[in-house]
């Protein structure tokens, strides 16, 4: 019989689950040292947030099939030992949804009826009514920045309690978005001037980090009421209190901030009545932790009795038949699908994949599943290779495969075009020997460019001294040129734009961008930056 191992504090109801299918100890939480000493013995651990398991716990866990964590996050496991290992980790996601979109609504209506400040007024032996007046939700509109699951069910309330809804989220179709009753809105820039509410419903990447800040709040309609219980970091908190204190925002709503640990920092603390101010508790109810506990277990139950688990955040479940005739092009996909990502503009509608060579007479699942991957972690935070197909599926983004034995100049080929609301990508790549990876079509310039951590593609008109102005601007704000390339099209698609691609030591500043993409007879600079696979 399957042994397994649970520590922290895990609710009684998923330890019932578990013990149907195995013999389990529930034990405290244990050292580094003590997990090495035991773990080798368990087939499956449950733990929350206090139980680490590092590379040297995982490396003893020699029996181990499956990690679960009661909860969404999983930066407390070592993911890639537990690959390594050929052990799945899953988490439950889903299980603080309700919780989570419960708290912004609470966090909305305290806000606009002043309950925290009325309530602490009123254990003073106050009777202060006229002191807080407060304003109703009906008829107003409420803007919704990221729309999964925690933000539909926030725009289904919302729609019931009389508001307009607006929602933006570039991975959501505007079909989507209506069957819930809101109005799909294509740019950001459309959306501030109109919301009388704004509430935030994405993960923190590089994208959203600092979204609401001095120069989008100055777009936002004056006296907006802005909502966050996703992630701290996306609202810049300085600026926040300085559009309090202006009136430009009539009332902010925070559950979570840029450094929780050291919240006797926060400058929002000063903000007095306007803001509205809880310790992250989007997912702290009663429901919410026995149901990531029960999510788990049933996952852990599931995989010892043969099954598949449905939340896992790694790569084992790929079937290895089908992983080993392309697992060299793995890497190669998902870079150049990211590349293509940032290269795009606006919502993305549909993915095109095109596989020539020997890449044309096999299962190429993996490989779509790689290009997911790339295209969805330009703007998601957590995806990986077991959930990117269903994110893309749950977010309408349709996929079309391609293939053709048709004679190349190299063995096997991928091209992936991205078709999107407001500019397509087109990018194709190849190996040479290997495993040296080379990105041999941008659009419609043919190259060969090696993919790097830190990229730039400057089109540009095609006269002298355009490659030296740019290198004259990154050389005085010291950035290094390891790599560059020059491509015209070919003589029947010639329009005088050529493309450098540059490869550089270190990423560039939006400054240094600008300065770019001003110079006389450049076309718009990009910036990609690829997390090398």
């Amino acid at each position: 019989m399957a042994r397994v191992l649970i520590t922290d504090k895990i609710n009684q109801k998923a330890v019932d689950i578990v013990e149907k299918v195995a013999e389990v100890d529930n034990l405290p939480t244990m050292s580094e040292d003590e997990l090495v000493k035991n773990i080798g013995k368990y087939d499956a651990i449950l733990i929350r947030s206090e139980t680490k398991l590092t590379k040297k716990v995982l490396d003893a866990a020699k029996n181990m099939k499956i990690i679960a964590r009661a909860g969404v996050g999983v930066d407390n496991i070592d993911l890639d030992a537990a690959t390594a290992n050929g052990i799945i980790v899953v988490n439950s996601p889903d299980g603080n949804t309700i919780a989570a979109a419960e708290h912004t609504i609470a966090m909305m209506l305290s806000m606009v009826r002043n309950i925290a400040d009325a309530n602490e007024s009123i254990k003073k032996g106050e009777w202060a009514r006229s002191q807080y007046t407060g304003i109703e939700v009906f008829n107003k509109t409420l803007g919704v920045i990221g729309f999964g699951k925690i933000g539909q069910h926030v725009a289904k309330v919302a729609v019931a309690l009389g508001m307009k809804v607006l929602v933006y989220d570039p991975f959501s179709s505007r079909e989507t978005v209506e069957r819930f009753g809101a109005t799909y809105v294509e740019k950001l820039d459309d959306l501030w001037p109109q919301c009388d509410f704004i509430t935030v419903h994405t993960p923190k990447t590089k994208e959203t980090a600092n979204m609401i800040n001095k120069d989008t709040i100055s777009k936002m309609k004056k006296g907006v009421r802005i909502i966050n219980c996703a992630r701290g970091g996306i609202v810049n908190e300085k600026d926040l209190e300085s559009a309090l204190n202006s009136g430009q925002v009539a009332g902010i709503a925070i559950d979570v901030f840029e450094d929780e640990k050291n919240i006797k920092d926060c400058v929002l603390l000063k903000c007095g009545k306007n803001a509205t101010l809880t310790p992250h508790l989007g997912a702290s109810t009663s429901e919410a932790q026995i149901n990531v506990a029960i999510d788990v277990a049933q996952q852990v139950a599931e995989v010892l009795t043969g099954g598949n688990a449905s939340s896992a955040v790694n790569i084992p479940s790929l079937k290895n038949e089908k992983l080993e005739p392309v697992k060299e092009y793995m890497g190669l996909a998902e870079n150049i699908a990211s590349f293509a990502q940032q290269i795009s503009d606006g919502s993305l509608k549909s993915i095109e994949i095109e596989v020539r060579g020997e890449l044309a007479n096999v299962d190429i699942s993996p490989l779509e599943t790689a290009i997911l991957k790339g295209v969805l972690s330009s703007h998601l935070d957590g995806i990986n290779y077991v959930n990117a197909p269903f994110i893309a599926k749950q977010r309408g983004i349709d996929v079309s495969v391609k293939k053709s034995q048709k004679s190349v100049d190299y063995i096997g080929s991928i091209r992936v075009k991205l078709s999107c609301e407001k500019e397509d990508a087109n990018v194709a790549g190849a190996l040479i020997l290997e495993d040296v990876q080379r990105i041999v079509k941008i659009n419609d310039y043919n190259l060969s460019v090696e993919p790097a951590p830190h990229m730039l593609l400057v089109p540009h008109e095609n006269k002298p001294s355009m490659i030296a102005k740019v290198a004259t601007v990154l050389g005085n704000d010291n950035v290094n040129i390891s790599k560059m390339e020059v491509a015209q099209k070919k003589p029947e698609k010639e329009d005088g734009i050529s493309i450098m691609i540059i490869n550089t030591d270190n990423s560039v500043s939006e400054d240094t961008l600008k300065k770019i993409s001003d110079i006389d007879g450049i076309q718009g600079a990009k910036q990609v930056a690829l997390n090398l696979q």
